[in-house]
């Protein structure tokens, strides 16, 4: 994989086209059934493959054009999981968050190849390095109701082998950077301690591609803040796993980058641009950002992007929003 200094890409997801579907909270609903919806999809991530490389990206996404949401997705090629008869539990720690969840049912394993097809289809459609995406361990937990395993760790492990199974598969079709979402680390530290860091190095067996786990907050909105758990003692606790890198959020957040220092050695996904339905940030507000990450992290170790996947905005504005990570990276790389 050959990357620039200061790399630009994005978190992963990229609004979905009218034609194919339309968003309900942060789900999609398809437009279309059977053959004309694969074709859509299709479409659909050439498209947005296009789209990425003429905005200059230097790494590139699927944009997550055929997930209904991050989760289910991937549980839907999973043995044990029940998607049809859901229920509601609140997640992420929030009081008054409850979501349609699936059912943990059976034990988990691996089933239907559901990620494969997909890499090798975004793999034919680009030149430039491929970035792809699974939901983790304990964000799955979070998001499921276990009616089975009885044992948080236990569901998380087997969670964690399934996922190894997947990302193996998604390394040999030829993806460049894995990235595993994890938006529940950031909220249940002590969960992280006791079984999520191993979760996450069972997932990363046999893995020699980069890695990076994406810590998020979840998707920009108003009202409380996006962060109430703090980040450093979980990147104290994930420096003890062999992951690769870590995607942090620091547009909104507003985090000094000086943490950065307890992640050295490893990549950096800088979250600089605000990934909400909000104006454009000037070009020298994000690359002043980008200048105070270079001070603690290697511009060969540095990558930059939105602090979140962009799914929720116009396609406009996520155009617009992905194009200031670009052009505030091509700025700071002239003087690295």
């Amino acid at each position: 994989m050959d990357l620039p200094p200061v790399a630009a890409t994005t978190v992963g997801s990229f609004p979905r086209p009218g034609w194919l579907g339309r968003r309900e909270r942060n789900d999609i609903v398809f437009l279309l059934e059977g053959g004309a919806l694969r074709e859509a999809q299709d479409d659909a991530t050439a498209l947005s493959l296009h789209e990425q490389a003429m905005l200059g990206l230097d790494l590139v996404t699927d944009g997550e054009q055929r997930r209904v949401g991050f989760i289910n997705h991937l549980l839907g090629g999973l043995d044990g999981v029940d998607l049809v008869n859901r229920r509601m539990r609140e997640i992420r720690r929030k009081v008054g968050n409850a979501r349609l969840v699936p059912r943990i049912v059976g034990r988990i394993g691996r089933g239907q190849r559901s990620m494969i097809s997909e890499v090798e289809f975004a793999r034919a459609h680009t030149e430039l390095p491929l970035k792809m995406s699974v939901p983790g361990p304990m964000t799955v937990v979070d998001t499921t109701v276990d009616e089975f395993y009885g044992d948080e760790a236990a569901l998380a492990m087997d969670l964690a082998t399934a996922l190894n199974l997947e990302l193996l598969d998604m390394q040999a079709a030829g993806c460049d950077v894995l990235q595993i979402d994890e938006p529940a680390m950031t909220r249940y530290h002590e969960k992280v301690r006791a079984y999520g860091a191993r979760a996450l190095d069972r997932c990363l067996e046999g893995i020699t591609v980069p890695t990076i786990v994406h810590l998020c907050y979840g998707y920009p909105g108003t009202g409380d803040p996006q962060h109430e758990y703090e980040y450093p003692e979980l990147l104290d606790a994930l420096m003890e796993t062999r992951i690769g890198g870590f995607s942090l959020e620091f547009a909104r957040s507003g985090y000094d980058p000086a943490i950065l220092e307890r992640c050295a050695g490893r990549l950096i996904m800088f979250g600089c641009v605000d990934p909400g339905d909000s104006p454009l940030e000037p070009v020298e507000v994000v690359a002043s950002r980008i200048r105070a990450a270079l001070d603690y992290v290697e511009p060969d170790h540095l990558l930059v992007a939105p602090d979140c996947g962009l799914m929720t905005l116009s396609r406009e504005m996520a155009r617009q929003k992905a194009a200031l990570v670009v052009l505030a990276a091509r700025e700071v790389r002239l003087a690295v």
